[in-house]
């Protein structure tokens, strides 16, 4: 099998919408975000508006679109929809706290189990008195960290 961007012979691109579950709010997050940052960096313009360049990364990011296909489907380069993932993804980075600090809220807070990814994974079951359900999740006790 061989990878060739073109297309077969007597063929042509279909673009098909499809419902994407995202609250107006994170739409209108991610563009207000972006909006404040052209404005910061003093960009005249680009080729879509920060609304619709939202939903394309949100698109990519959440649910797993293809960033060919996103870039395709709004008359846009694969390299143009890459950085503005990343521009994006950059934006939201910076808004985070940093995972020192947060990990010493938890702990302060009394807390148990930090999800990093949200993913919990079953693992072997420990044997004696610990013998409990175990998942990929920190001890009970979570000491504030030292980085």
């Amino acid at each position: 099998m061989t990878k060739t961007k073109k297309h077969a012979e007597n063929t042509c691109l279909l673009v098909y919408q499809c419902r994407l579950p995202l609250s107006t709010r994170t739409v209108n997050h991610l563009a207000d975000l972006l909006r404040r940052h052209l404005k910061v960096i003093r960009s005249r313009w680009r080729i879509l508006p920060p609304g619709k360049i939202a939903v394309i990364v949100l698109a990519v990011l959440r649910h797993d679109q293809r960033l060919a296909d996103m870039a395709g489907g709004n008359d846009v380069s694969e390299s143009t929809a890459r950085r503005w993932r990343d521009e994006l993804i950059a934006l939201l980075t910076a808004q985070s706290p940093r995972l020192d600090r947060a990990l010493t809220k938890v702990a302060k807070q009394d807390g148990e189990v930090v999800l990093i990814d949200g993913t919990l994974i079953a693992t072997q079951r420990r044997t004696g008195k610990a013998d409990r359900r175990n998942y990929s999740a920190p001890p009970t006790s979570c000491a504030p960290c030292s980085f």
